[in-house]
C-alpha cells in the first residue's frame, strides 16, 4: 500500500526528527479520527526553511514572513460557519490515488515557537501537521464556533497521539 504521505525534505535539519515517520503517523491518526480510511488518499510535506516559507507566505497569502505551517487544500470540503466540513470521497477504486493537497512547514519557526511555549519540538510540530491537515480536510478557525470546533479534534487527535492539549 502506497503512503499517504510523500515528503520533501529540504532543510536538513528536519532529519533529526524523521519528519516522514512523523507526518505518516500524524496524517494518518488525523484522518482515522474523522472516520476517513487513509488507503487511497495522499499528502504532500513540505519540510522547509523560514526563507522559504516566507516566499510562499508571500506568494499565497500576501504575507511577506515566515510562518509555522501553511496548507493548501486539494478539494474544497468547506461547510457552513460552526458546522463540520464534508469528508473526501473515498477514490473510486483500487489503485487511485485522490490527492487532499499539501502542507509546508518551517524549521525555523517551530524551533523558537517551542522553545518560547516551553515546548518539545516534536510535540509542536505534531500538533501543526494536525493542524495542517484539518485545513486539507476543510476544517478553519476564522470564526469562533468554527475555532472550538477545531481546536476540540486537534487536542482529541493529539491525545491520541501521546501529545499534551496546546491550548492549556
Amino acid at each position: 500500500m502506497p503512503d499517504l504521505v510523500e515528503t520533501v525534505i529540504e532543510d536538513g535539519r528536519w532529519q533529526d526528527l524523521d519528519i516522514p515517520a512523523m507526518a505518516e503517523a500524524t496524517c494518518g491518526q488525523t484522518l482515522g479520527h474523522l472516520g476517513i480510511r487513509p488507503a487511497g488518499f495522499e499528502i504532500s510535506v513540505l519540510a522547509c526553511d523560514d526563507a522559504r516559507i516566507a516566499r510562499l507566505n508571500a506568494d499565497f497569502r500576501d504575507r511577506p514572513q515566515p510562518t509555522n505551517v501553511l496548507s493548501w487544500p486539494a478539494l474544497d470540503l468547506s461547510a457552513q460557519p460552526g458546522e463540520r466540513p464534508l469528508l473526501p470521497p473515498q477514490p473510486a477504486s483500487a489503485g487511485m490515488v485522490q490527492e487532499l493537497g499539501d502542507i509546508a512547514i518551517a524549521y525555523d519557526t517551530c524551533r523558537r515557537e517551542a522553545l518560547e511555549q516551553g515546548k518539545r519540538m516534536a510535540d509542536h510540530v505534531t500538533h501543526l501537521l494536525v493542524h495542517g491537515c484539518l485545513h486539507l480536510l476543510g476544517y478553519d478557525h476564522i470564526d469562533d464556533a468554527d475555532a472550538r470546533i477545531m481546536e476540540g479534534l486537534e487536542c482529541e487527535i493529539l491525545a491520541k497521539l501521546g501529545v499534551a492539549n496546546p491550548y492549556s
